[in-house]
């Protein structure tokens, strides 16, 4: 009853006077000082960071002209996504001219097998900005999945078993300091002579470059799953052992939801980590992707040509932060601790 009374004088009260008490109330503060740490921090951060560039810019030359600032920058990123627009339009009038000659054909009375040649035929135009980014996403998503495919089961026995760990420890130590540079002409040379075919259905260009992130990506992943596995409470292991659980459940049901923190650390950080080896591997090889993109615009040496490696730079990054945000998102959805959630 004092609760309906309190609440209809609350209701009863001026606009004022509701809004100040509302100002004053503590649920008001907290939600304000997330606001402050959330959005306005960081903004304020970023204007920051553009005056910085933009008064430093206009200070350095080079010789292709003065260091671009962001208004150049983002005029150029605007130029690459009408570039994109541009080669849409032209692709679809192209396949829409191969429709035409293909109702013509099939007006004539043509052989079915020559129409099927003239609808094979593919859009060759050059792949633009956004199209290398897409290539990109797809051969460093491919390289880490399959990283993570072999990294988390040898990661989860290193754990469980002392001697395999024994065993496996100095081949890891070997390989995981081994830069990506010297494992592409390597892979180069494997995929050459290993993978022949008159009708191939990857691009030997990918599977240099997805191998690559995957040779890369596999340690971070075996290390960290290994020490999440190995930490793991030996209290919830004798709890095991008195229901006598098989091996598999005890994996399933103790292992693992107790790794997992440090098994997610494990793959952020071979994320970024072969999101950084594609991008230096493209460039090397002149693999289709981002890296390629910078290295074509560096020897274009035009004088937009620093503006559009700016704009290629910031995508890079912001693409590697959500790629981590993502599996970030990821460790959440399957984390039963939260607590124990590195951001």
């Amino acid at each position: 009853m004092s609760i309906a009374i309190a609440s209809r004088k609350t209701f009863d009260m001026p606009m004022k006077d509701r809004l100040m008490e509302f100002l004053a109330s503590e649920r008001f503060g907290r939600g304000f000082q997330r606001f402050i740490k959330s959005l306005l921090i960081p903004f304020v951060a970023i204007l920051v960071f553009l005056a910085l560039w933009s008064v430093g810019a206009s200070k350095v030359q080079t010789s292709l002209g003065v260091l671009p600032g962001p208004v150049k920058v983002w005029e150029q990123a605007m130029v690459l996504f009408d570039e994109h627009q541009a080669e849409r339009v032209k692709e679809a009038a192209f396949y829409e001219r191969l429709q035409k000659r293909v109702d013509k054909a099939v007006a004539a009375g043509k052989p079915q097998e020559r129409i099927d040649k003239i609808q094979g035929r593919k859009y060759t135009g050059s792949p633009t900005f956004f199209d290398q980014i897409l290539t990109s996403l797809k051969t460093v998503g491919t390289g880490f999945i399959v990283a993570s495919l072999i990294a988390i089961p040898i990661g989860i026995i290193c754990g469980m078993s002392a001697t395999f760990y024994q065993a496996v420890n100095p081949i890891i130590q070997i390989f995981k300091p081994v830069s990506p540079l010297a494992w592409l002409p390597l892979v180069t040379m494997v995929v050459s002579a290993v993978y022949v075919s008159n009708d191939p259905m990857f691009e030997k260009s990918f599977l240099n470059s997805a191998i690559t992130v995957t040779l890369c990506c596999l340690w971070p992943t075996i290390i960290n799953t290994t020490v999440g596995v190995a930490g793991v409470s030996k209290d919830l292991i004798n709890v095991s052992r008195v229901l006598r659980l098989n091996w598999f459940t005890k994996t399933v049901k103790i292992i693992l939801p107790s790794a997992i923190p440090m098994m997610f650390t494990g793959l952020r950080l071979s994320l970024s980590i072969g999101w950084m080896v594609l991008i230096a591997a493209e460039m090397l090889a002149q693999n289709p992707g981002l890296g390629k993109f910078v290295w074509d615009e560096f020897q274009n040496g035009s004088s937009n040509s620093l503006a559009r490696i700016m704009v290629a730079v910031l995508v890079i990054g912001f693409v590697g932060f959500l790629l981590d945000r993502g599996t970030l998102a990821l460790q959440r959805a399957v984390s039963w601790d939260r607590n124990a959630i590195v951001r």
